[in-house]
């Protein structure tokens, strides 16, 4: 197209200046032009460099855009340094060190200008220029899209940056503009960045996608202020503060973001307002640094796609979070390095595959009036250092409900914990934790599971329905003492059991209970009480072994079984005395029967039976579950499967619940990791130590069929069926024998009837609801004999059938 030319309209009113008039070139016109004049130009291209230097109109022909070209070979095609109108113009430029656009001074219009350009900047704004750009359009490959720079400002509303070689919008050196419902897309550096002290960006409305960097930048002490704007579709993080940025989110969407959603770093300061985070591939938000912090109200953080925590803060850093939701992430938050520190208020956190919430490394974390649910571990303190505070939290269908491990000591109060698969609280390792008012219900393990001799504090709790118990201290003969317990109470009976001796449970008051100080406490003649009992030196040979297991109520399959194992064991081990080849017995073996049953009492026996045999050095006993074995990320799990199998060298490996490991809806579930590891470590060490997995009969057998490597390392599968009514009267009567009662005449009676019409559902405990009913008893007995004045013996002993509880 030949270069037109231009028509001049005067609109001042003075007689002695031309009102009209037309120009061969641009620069003529705008030579001859006042302010106030009109110039339209008429379609073609111009290769002229302009500048505009009074307060005129400068437009192309109505009905035509896009006709005129600005377009010369070098330098800055168009400059503007007044508060000029430019309308409908096409602007090209060619010149890699200047901008196509550049507005110097003023507080110009930009109406619907199309820059298509190779420059240094698609426009430029610096000085203290104030545009106001409306419906423009930048496609700049070779540079910045919008440059605002050196003091300057304006609006862009409207505006598109179609293609940028690096930011789609960069200010810095003071600048602050302010963005309005604009989008920035395909640009190879920043979409948005602002740097520099003073320097200032307000985006509304706005949406930043398709970028090969962030979406938005800020950094150097820059601030901004986004809302109602959309980010997604960038190849690195979706918003980057450091070094002292500071910047507010406000009904913003970031997602689609193969990086962390948000990272801030260097005393940076965020912000956020009801703001969607989802579709990340690491982080959500990553918090680093001393005096680095994020406040988040009324947030939602969901849908990750890789396998990393949502939140995390680490480094001294400091996360808010008040009124949020986090949901379907691998992690939820982790909190990491002395100094580290989360407080999270009146917020969700679900669908978590592995844990909710993580504390480590001397990190701090408060949670308050909070609900987990649905996370393989609710809260997990790891280590030294490591505490803080949950208060108010409900925590609902985990594996786990909190665990307390290597010297953290939290403090938990007024939480609850409903439904767990495995224990509602856990602390092994030299873990502390003071647990106060809190309570567990429907627990698929024991409500309290302490262990290690680990010395905490438990005041005020409760546990109700726990599958395995409410209270468990295990190995309470180790350096520390065991737990502190004060006025704490289970359902499985209103007053308290007695302390056993290996548990040394340690109490900060004498026991008000008729049995002792620890509710829920198991006996060891039918389930054992530690998890990883010390090496026994096997005194006893396996006749007098085998005598004990025949001293149990029931279980006349599972004796009959291992006598059989015993006698393969035995006779091969004569007929290799003898120089004849001995076949071969494997001594791995499958527990599959309800709770209550007797399998780790079996276990623990077994062991004993392999040491007298000479198949096992020791034969102490190591139980494990999943909690035990399964890390929080790949290479964490095989380190802590190969440390219990250590533990159990010359003994037997017990994992109770096995099939945890490999949940029906598994994914990305590291028990995966933990099956292989231990199929290798029992093929490399098969004669160093036994392995019994165990658990409900159904779960059993589908872990078996799905995992064939696991399956053909065992040589037979015992099972352990419910006691019958009979089974049951004999473990009260062997409960009352050993705590020096009687049952009176009928009370048996009672006792067989009673048994037959319990519940058999999930929640019944077999061998446990036998001696928690004993214990029921006996409560009733002590509520009807302190009434007499003085009671003689058969009042202090005999309990009659009106003792017995209520049925459930």
């Amino acid at each position: 197209m030949a270069q037109g030319t231009v028509q001049v309209t005067h609109t001042g009113t003075s007689r002695w200046r031309r009102r009209t008039g037309e120009y061969a070139s641009l620069a003529a016109a705008l030579e001859a032009a006042a302010d106030g004049d009109v110039l339209t130009v008429a379609p073609g291209t111009y290769r002229e460099n302009l500048v505009v230097q009074r307060a005129v109109t400068l437009r192309g022909p109505e009905g035509s855009p896009g006709s005129v070209r600005i377009a010369p070979v070098d330098g800055v095609p168009l400059t503007v340094r007044a508060s000029a109108v430019v309308q409908d113009l096409h602007v090209e430029g060619q010149d890699s060190a200047a901008p196509a656009l550049l507005v110097e001074e003023g507080t110009p219009e930009l109406l619907d200008v199309r820059i298509v350009t190779r420059s240094a900047a698609g426009i430029e704004v610096r000085s203290g220029a104030r545009p106001t750009a409306r419906r423009c359009t930048v496609d700049n490959p070779a540079g910045i899209g919008i440059a605002v720079l050196d003091g300057g400002g304006g609006v862009f509303e409207e505006c598109e940056v179609v293609a940028a070689g690096q930011s789609g919008v960069a200010v810095r050196g003071g600048a602050r503009p302010r963005l309005d419902r604009c989008r920035v897309h395909h640009a190879s550096g920043a979409g948005l960045s602002a740097t520099g002290e003073g320097s200032s960006l307000e985006a509304v409305g706005c949406e930043v996608y398709e970028v090969k960097g962030s979406g938005v930048q800020i950094t150097g002490r820059a601030t901004a202020h986004l809302t109602d704007c959309d980010v997604h579709r960038t190849t690195a993080d979706g918003v980057t503060l450091d070094t002292d940025a500071v910047l507010t989110l406000a009904d913003c969407r970031i997602h689609d973001i193969p990086e962390n959603a948000v990272d801030l770093r260097s005393r940076s300061v965020l912000t956020l307002t009801r703001t969607t985070v989802r579709q990340f591939g690491r982080n959500g938000l990553s918090v680093w640094d001393p005096g680095t912090r994020v406040d988040a109200n009324q947030c939602e953080i969901f849908d990750s796609t890789g396998d990393y925590p949502a939140v995390w803060v680490s480094d001294g850093a400091t996360a808010v979070l008040d009124s949020c939701r986090v949901h379907d992430v691998p992690d939820a938050l982790f909190v990491l390095d002395r100094g580290s520190r989360a407080d999270v208020v009146d917020s969700d956190i679900s669908q978590v595959r592995n844990t909710a919430v993580s504390v480590s490394d001397g990190a701090t974390a408060q949670l308050d009036d909070c609900r987990i649910r649905d996370a393989a571990t609710g809260a997990w303190f790891r280590d030294h250092g490591s505490g803080g505070t949950l208060s108010g939290c409900t925590v609902d269908g985990t594996q786990t409900g909190v665990i307390v491990t290597k010297g953290a000591d939290p403090t938990i109060e007024r939480c609850t914990v409903t439904s767990t698969a495995e224990a509602g609280f856990y602390v092994s390792a030299d873990g502390r934790g003071s647990f106060l008012n809190c309570r567990v219900t429907d627990s698929g393990g024991y409500g309290f599971h302490v262990i290690d001799g680990c010395r905490s504090t438990l005041r005020k709790c409760r546990t109700e329905r726990c599958a395995r118990g409410g209270y468990e201290f295990a190995d309470g003969s180790a350096p520390g003492g065991g737990p502190v317990v004060e006025d704490c109470t289970s359902d499985e009976s209103a007053g308290l059991r007695p302390p056993v001796p290996e548990a040394a449970v340690q109490t900060s008051s004498p026991s008000s209970g008729l049995l002792g100080a620890i509710p829920g406490q198991r006996t060891t003649e039918h389930e054992p009480l530690v998890t990883a009992e010390a090496p026994a030196q096997p005194a006893r040979t396996s006749k007098a072994v085998l005598g004990e297991l025949d001293t149990l109520v029931g279980l006349e399959s599972v004796k009959r079984e291992v006598r059989a194992l015993t006698d393969m064991i035995e006779v091969g081990r004569r007929r290799q005395e003898a120089g004849l080849k001995a076949a071969s017995v494997r001594r791995h073996l499958v527990f599959t029967g309800s709770p209550g049953t007797g399998k780790t009492t079996v276990a623990r026996l077994y062991g004993e039976i392999l040491a007298s045999l000479g198949v096992l050095e020791q034969g102490h006993l190591v139980e494990v579950s999943r909690v035990d074995l399964v890390g929080e990320h790949i290479g964490s799990t095989a380190i802590r499967t190969q440390e219990a199998f250590d533990r159990a060298r010359g003994g037997v490996l017990f994992i109770d619940e096995a099939y945890a490991l490999s949940p029906e809806d598994s994914g990305r579930d590291f028990g995966r990791e933990a099956i292989d590891t231990l199929v290798k470590l029992m093929e490399d060490h098969r004669d160093a130590v036994v392995v019994i997995v165990a658990g409900y009969t159904e779960e059993m057998e589908r872990f078996l069929s799905v995992n064939p490597g696991v399956a053909s390392r065992f040589s037979r599968t015992i099972t352990f069926g419910d006691y019958a009514p009979d089974e049951l009267l004999r473990i009260v009567e062997q409960q009352a024998e050993e705590h020096e009662y009687r049952l009176a005449p009928g009370a048996a009676e009672a006792l067989q009837k009673y048994f037959t019409a319990i519940p058999k559902g999930p929640a019944f405990g077999n061998g446990r609801t036998a001696r928690q009913t004993f214990e029921a008893m006996v409560e009733r007995h002590a509520g009807r004999v302190a009434q007499l004045a003085e009671p003689d013996t058969d009042d202090l002993t005999l309990l009659y059938p009106e003792d017995l509880p209520e049925l459930p």
